[in-house]
């Protein structure tokens, strides 16, 4: 990565440690191609430093008040980066990082008594793309859908006891029609419980062929919340915590001491701080002695701290953000030594007036899905920060024109496929990259090689918005090349030069879109 190149140079004039050094890209293409403020960080004169930055990827390097470094790629080095391209092909920003770190991403992990709605969504295609960066960054990944089935479960005997007719569940039709197959096994039950686990596991089979055949995601695991109990997970992890005096028995309830366990709320953001009081994990036999869905949760983590990962990645709904500082204080009490980082996907809406004639209920992603398509469903999540809310233009979703960014990046690709399919076998041809002088060119390198730097970064902040942000700006690359430069012309040398460069870029934005699981069409 040119990055890592400039990097490794600063690292040897001034002997500062890599992960010290920042280089970033300017806003500004006349400050250059990268940029370090390393001078203004070690108060040194930022002219001595460039003076020592000497280097045949540079065209110039120059200082620029009141203390920036500015490099100039050579056109020499981005050349060369092409035939380097071509010759990885899919493993273009290929990194090792991660070290082959265990890492555990649990997504989607929906209410198990009805089918995925949008708000889902947001967390499906976060998790989906992000595990695939992240392998992209050499981390050994493991998927998990963590299901909240237990007959213990609150939502469950909810759900039971509206099916044994005793409940008030708002059912709707596709409630009604699983209660209606289910009838002649619910009618010999008594329990809720029994019953809501019953119809839940009906329900589980039609979300698991929905996510695996609709959306596209393939889990690795799958862990029942009701299998924890029927291993005592649950008794063995509650009696551990009795063992070291972590709960205590107040108003005839048991309670986990997660405020001893907490951060001060001033060192981490709201999201990730522990909460500053204890909370129940055994009911009072007033409200039935049963334990609380916290208490499944620590079972949970417990197993997951078991099996080995040294990375764990949760990403829940916004409706769990209070419990976000529970489970990183259980972390503590547990002596957990790897990473535990959980994420919070916020509120997605429709944008008004394209859902009314819906009349108010919940939003089916399957809907969706339907309605935009997976490409467009995929990418249109993933263009906003996970930690902001969303509205979601199904109008401009659907758009078959270059208004809809995903079609407009599908479309360069669509493109250039076009162009090689009128050239026998074009990747023999590759030839005369020096060739590549245009400063359409040159900038559609640019873009290219910093792919990888788009991949290290994502892995290391999870800000996936990066990777259709960094589509859209490729494409935008692309379409500036092809109508400045003609790809096939009478100059056969030219016209060799060009075809590896389309070729790199072909490569490079298909490597993009699957990461987001979105397709690569040669034919729109």
């Amino acid at each position: 990565m040119a990055r890592e190149e400039i990097i490794k140079l600063i690292q040897k004039a001034t002997g500062e440690k890599p992960e010290k050094i920042k280089v970033e890209q300017p806003g500004d293409v006349s400050h250059g191609d990268y940029s370090t403020n390393i001078a203004l960080q070690l108060k040194k004169d930022p002219t001595e430093i460039a003076r020592k930055l000497k280097s045949g990827i540079f065209e110039k390097v120059e200082v620029a008040e009141p203390g920036f470094i500015n490099f100039f790629l050579s056109k020499e080095f981005l050349q060369k980066q092409v035939e380097g391209i071509l010759k990885q092909g899919e493993k273009f920003g290929q990194l090792k990082i991660g070290k082959n770190k265990k890492t555990q991403v649990e997504f989607i992990s929906a209410n198990p008594t009805g089918p995925l709605h949008i708000g889902n969504g947001r967390g499906a295609f976060f998790g989906d793309t992000l595990a695939n960066i992240l392998e992209k960054a050499g981390y050994k990944i493991t998927r998990e859908y963590y299901i909240n089935d237990a007959k213990a479960n609150t939502q469950i005997k909810t759900l039971g006891q509206t099916a044994l007719g005793r409940g008030t569940t708002y059912l709707n039709s596709y409630l009604q029609e699983k209660i209606l197959n289910l009838k002649s096994k619910i009618l010999n039950l008594r329990d809720g419980g029994e019953a809501g686990y019953l119809l839940a596991q009906e329900i589980q089979k039609d979300t698991k062929d929905f996510i695996e055949n609709k959306l596209k995601i393939k889990f690795n695991s799958r862990v029942s919340e009701e299998d924890l109990y029927k291993k005592n997970k649950v008794d063995k992890i509650y009696n551990w915590l009795k063992s070291k005096n972590f709960v205590y028995q107040k108003e005839g309830a048991w309670w986990i001491k997660t405020a001893q366990f907490g951060t001060p709320p001033t060192l981490l953001p709201p999201a990730s701080r522990a909460p500053t009081q204890d909370w129940v994990i055994i009911r009072s036999q007033a409200e039935g002695g049963e334990p609380t869905y916290l208490l499944s949760d620590i079972a949970y983590h417990k197993d997951k701290f078991d099996r080995g990962f040294k990375k764990i990645i949760d990403i829940w709904g916004a409706d769990h953000q209070g419990h976000v500082g529970k489970i990183k204080a259980v972390a503590k009490m547990l002596n957990y030594k790897g990473d535990l980082d959980i994420l919070i996907s916020q509120v997605v809406r429709l944008k008004k007036g394209k859902i009314s004639k819906r009349k108010g209920e919940v939003v089916a992603l399957e809907w969706l899905i339907d309605e935009v398509g997976l490409d467009a469903a995929r990418f249109f999540y993933l263009m906003k920060s996970l930690d902001t809310q969303m509205e979601f233009d199904v109008e401009l979703a659907k758009e078959k024109s270059e208004k809809s960014p995903v079609y407009y990046i599908q479309y360069a690709h669509t493109r250039i496929c076009g162009i090689l399919r009128k050239v026998k076998h074009p990747t023999s041809n590759i030839k005369h990259l020096t060739l590549l002088n245009h400063p359409s060119e040159l900038g559609l390198i640019k873009q290219l090689i910093r792919f990888p730097e788009i991949i290290e970064d994502t892995a290391k902040d999870y800000q996936v918005q990066r990777i259709p942000q960094y589509a859209i700006d490729l494409a935008t690359s692309f379409h500036q090349f092809y109508r400045d430069c003609r790809v096939i012309s009478d100059d056969e040398n030219l016209s060799r030069a060009r075809l590896g460069l389309i070729l790199a870029t072909q490569t490079v934005l298909k490597n993009a879109l699957n990461l987001m699981g979105v397709s690569a069409p040669e034919k729109m």
